[in-house]
């Protein structure tokens, strides 16, 4: 699960909420908090939404960006961005193509039925687009403090 730290990132391009296309690797020279979720407006995914939207002024102060993906569609990210006040781009991955790419697939189980969904995962990208740090099984409270901490120390190396 998941790619490991040292590795390039791989590329992507996909729609965001606003429905403009973004290429990931059009980012090279910031460095990116890409964190993947399961779906907009469930308990989880909104907190942890919020809590990067709430603490993006820290993040952007390190010089990262944030990009958030999911499986939702564009309609929906657009939807659950306009709610919460989502102040950074989130992604539409409905083909679940940059999930696979990002190995952020794997079993889960609800209601005693196992199904194939995201893991909520972050990774950390520095400026020359090389993965740095990977979060492969995110616990919602604390994370973005914890993301936050990382990416401060990994600035500074």
């Amino acid at each position: 699960m998941a790619l490991d730290a040292g590795k390039k990132a791989p590329n992507f391009k996909a729609f965001t909420d606003t429905g403009d296309e973004i290429e990931f690797s059009k980012l090279s020279g910031k460095w990116v908090v890409l964190y993947f979720y399961p779906k907009d407006n469930t308990s989880g995914c909104t907190k942890e939404a919020c809590d990067f939207r709430d603490n993006l002024k820290r993040i952007t102060s390190t010089g990262a960006v944030v990009l958030g993906v999911s499986p939702d569609s564009v309609k929906s990210h657009d939807g659950f961005k306009d709610k919460y006040n989502l102040n950074f781009n989130l992604v539409s991955d409905s083909d679940k193509s940059i999930c696979k790419t990002y190995d952020v697939l794997g079993e889960k189980s609800m209601y005693g039925k196992k199904y194939i969904g995201v893991i909520r995962t972050t990774y950390i990208i520095d400026d020359k687009g090389v993965i740095k740090y990977v979060d492969p099984k995110v616990s919602v409270d604390g994370h973005v403090d914890d993301i936050i901490d990382k990416l401060k120390e990994l600035k500074k190396k």
